[in-house]
């Protein structure tokens, strides 16, 4: 009971992840498509100011979890992806890097040096999270001795990266929404164009995707076996059709969430089509890594448990509170501010 209270955690906390630092990964990607003068490209980067970092401490929470309370798994993960999960780190750490340098000296060329730097280590992140959670999915080549054969190259299949595709078109539609909450003028119309526009896109290749997933990999034996969970799968639908239909009345913020549902129903349609397995094996499904074969100490997973139950809400709440505080959209004033990006 406990290892399955866990692996629902670990697949929240992932899902969670996915939604906020989502839309600050999808604005960088979308930065060339629709910010054109310096005002606008200041607007986009003080659009996720407050919360990008906030955002990136899920994804510390979801590879802690993942060490305290699945250390095979963890093990496993980190030596057999250890090259994309490098790439996604560096890209991160230069995202970083980007967001605070640029404005720092009053040069084109160095602006756009950063520029670049920002657009790229956004686009990257997306499209690796993508690829690695796909073949995760569809099982990797993981043998009797938890070793996983086989390098970054054996990741670029046909499934993985149909999976980064769809996290990248994800991504992008909800940074596009969420750049229509707090942009005005011009640069919200071309948000809204932008929107309306990866709106099919993400439809054709989700429905792609689910498709593939289909012939692919197991995926659908838990819900066939348990139908009642075909809810998992309501949710991201309704989600998706959701932002359309707010997107067309303007209503931004109520697309935004419908767009977060999509995302983190997508992610989690995945995670529960798995279990019990966190790791599957495609050479010999005995050779996957469980719930059951992977999972600390009962003990441990209890004194952790008591620790999750009291921190996640206090995060939890941090950032709502700085949710609802910087709702406003970006003014002047913000961009004028010593802050300011």
């Amino acid at each position: 009971m406990l290892e399955t209270i866990w692996f629902v955690l670990w697949g929240v906390l992932w899902a969670v992840y996915f939604v906020l630092d989502g839309f600050d990964l999808g604005l960088g990607t979308i930065m060339p498509a629709v910010a054109r003068t310096e005002t606008e490209k200041r607007t986009l980067l003080n659009a996720m100011g407050p919360f990008w970092d906030g955002n990136e401490v899920w994804l510390i929470t979801a590879g802690g979890v993942t060490f305290a309370a699945f250390p095979t798994t963890y093990a496993v993960l980190f030596s057999g992806l250890y090259t994309a999960l490098m790439l996604l780190l560096i890209a991160l750490i230069i995202r970083g890097v980007a967001l605070e340098f640029r404005s720092k000296i009053e040069s084109p060329r160095w602006r756009n040096i950063w520029e670049k730097a920002f657009i790229v280590s956004s686009f990257l992140p997306a499209l690796l999270l993508g690829v690695a959670f796909a073949n995760i999915f569809q099982g990797l080549a993981i043998n009797a001795e938890n070793i996983v054969q086989g390098g970054l190259l054996g990741l670029l299949n046909p499934y993985g990266l149909l999976g980064g595709l769809l996290f990248v078109l994800l991504f992008a539609l909800h940074g596009s929404l969420w750049l229509g909450i707090k942009a005005r003028g011009e640069l919200q119309e071309r948000a809204a164009r932008l929107a309306r526009g990866l709106w099919p896109a993400v439809v054709t290749v989700l429905l792609a995707f689910l498709a593939f997933s289909a012939t692919t990999t197991q995926l659908f034996g838990n819900y066939l076996q348990t139908p009642w969970l075909m809810v998992v799968l309501i949710l991201p639908i309704l989600g998706l059709f959701g932002s359309r239909l707010f997107l067309g009345t303007r209503q931004w913020w109520l697309a935004w969430g419908a767009s977060a549902a999509t995302i983190a129903g997508t992610a989690m349609f995945g995670i529960i089509g798995n279990y019990p397995a966190l790791l599957p094996s495609k050479l010999n499904p005995a050779y996957s890594l469980t719930i059951t074969n992977s999972s600390s100490s009962p003990l441990t997973l209890k004194i952790m448990l008591g620790v999750v139950l009291v921190f996640v809400p206090l995060v939890l709440g941090y950032q709502i509170w700085a949710y609802h505080l910087f709702r406003h959209p970006i003014s002047e004033d913000d961009l004028s501010s010593d802050e300011a990006y």
